[in-house]
């Protein structure tokens, strides 16, 4: 059994606040992104499509433009997040999981994949 350290938890704190902060920005760049993307076609077609103009009011429209902003910030936001626990684990991991190269008995395939 192994004790913590304060100084680990410190640590650990620190690069938790970090890549929130990354995932933050990441989210923050993406949700702009989106907004532009989204409100450009939104706004055009309710002001030249007679159907969009007849059935899509101003809250539908900031609906529609707010959506696609609220989920490219989450995607964004989690995909940063993934990406960054994914290679935290791997550079805290031992250094035998750490090579991924295949190191097999000189076979080219096990028996049972074998014609």
């Amino acid at each position: 059994m192994s004790t913590v350290s304060r100084a680990s938890l410190d640590q650990k704190l620190a690069m938790a606040k970090r890549c929130s902060r990354e995932a933050t920005l990441a989210g923050t760049k993406a949700a702009a992104v989106a907004t532009i993307a989204s409100a450009i076609p939104t706004l055009a077609s309710v002001r030249m499509l007679p159907w969009a103009k007849a059935n899509i009011n101003p809250t539908g429209q900031a609906l529609i433009i707010s959506t696609v902003a609220g989920m490219a910030y989450f995607i964004a936001a989690d995909k940063k997040i993934l990406s960054l626990a994914r290679r935290h684990s791997f550079e805290e991991a031992p250094d035998h999981l750490k090579n991924t190269s295949y190191q097999g008995a000189g076979r080219p395939h096990p028996a049972f994949f074998r014609p």
